[in-house]
């Protein structure tokens, strides 16, 4: 392989505290349905003032500080359209403001895996959603 494929592969592998890019890539996805049913069963539960989040310690090694899946529930938002809207407001809030997350999560040497909820009925705007993910953040750092 040439040393530019390398460098890219490296660049979206690995994950380094001093080149954090406000990116969201698959790998920091949560896709796992183990471990998803297994943080359901075992797994801690806070309430935000718009999520409900689900988490716990990573039970394998991963690529990032921290895996996240993002929900929003079928009976409060009927139209497919609405819970993207929504999910997708979700995730880029979470993506332009995980990096105090991830700095301490590197400095405990922690990694942990969560499931974010929307919890209401009622379309959020940007600014709330990204509000609460602030404070979901924060009570994440405090909580690990």
């Amino acid at each position: 392989m040439s040393d530019g494929i390398v460098i890219r592969i490296l660049r979206t592998c690995c994950f380094d505290m001093n080149t954090i890019r406000e990116t969201f890539n698959k790998s920091e996805r949560l896709c796992s349905t183990k471990i998803i049913s297994g943080l359901f069963e075992n797994g801690n539960i806070f309430h935000s003032s718009l999520f409900k989040i689900v988490w716990g310690i990573s039970p394998v090694s991963l690529p990032y500080p921290a895996q996240v899946t993002f929900s929003v529930s079928k009976r409060g938002f009927r139209l497919a359209v609405t819970r993207n809207l929504v999910k997708r407001r979700m995730r880029e809030a979470y993506r332009k403001n995980k990096k105090t997350l991830y700095e301490h999560l590197v400095s405990a040497n922690i990694q942990i895996v969560f499931v974010v909820i929307l919890k209401g009925t009622v379309v959020p705007d940007y600014q709330t959603i990204e509000k609460s993910m602030l404070q979901m953040i924060n009570k994440l750092i405090i909580l690990t």
